[in-house]
């Protein structure tokens, strides 16, 4: 009803609700089906080195509000990593103010799935 009230000129992005979290497990199912979505590493680049999920992109979290708008694009789905998961749900909401609507966090970070998915990423 809402809508209604406003001059046509207002468009609104009819986007599907995403939740702000995605299990290790669904994130594995994705990679298998070869979905088209873009894993973040939010941590710093000392600890991308030590261990990773060999299809993400690391933007640290500090240097994301700089370049966020310029290398990533706000209409994909985007899954940010980080080490247990706090850095990435910071980062989830950041980008979802910004208008990054189905941007997730990996629930328990890149911890979490090398204990559920791959035991090959080492844990630290």
């Amino acid at each position: 009803m809402a809508r209604a009230l406003l001059p046509a000129k207002f468009k609104f992005k009819e986007t599907p609700l995403v939740d702000f979290e995605i299990t290790p497990e669904e994130v594995k199912v994705l990679l298998q089906q070869r979905a088209q979505f873009t894993l973040l590493d939010v941590r710093e680049p000392w600890e991308f080195e030590l261990s990773k999920i060999a299809e993400s992109n690391l933007i640290p979290m500090g240097d994301i509000p700089s370049r966020a708008h310029q290398e990533l694009d706000p209409d994909a789905h985007i899954i940010v990593v980080c080490h247990h998961g706090v850095r990435s749900m910071s980062v989830t909401n950041w980008l979802r103010q910004q208008g990054f609507d189905s941007a997730q966090s990996l629930r328990g970070g890149i911890d979490a799935w090398s204990r559920e998915v791959d035991p090959n990423v080492p844990t630290y």
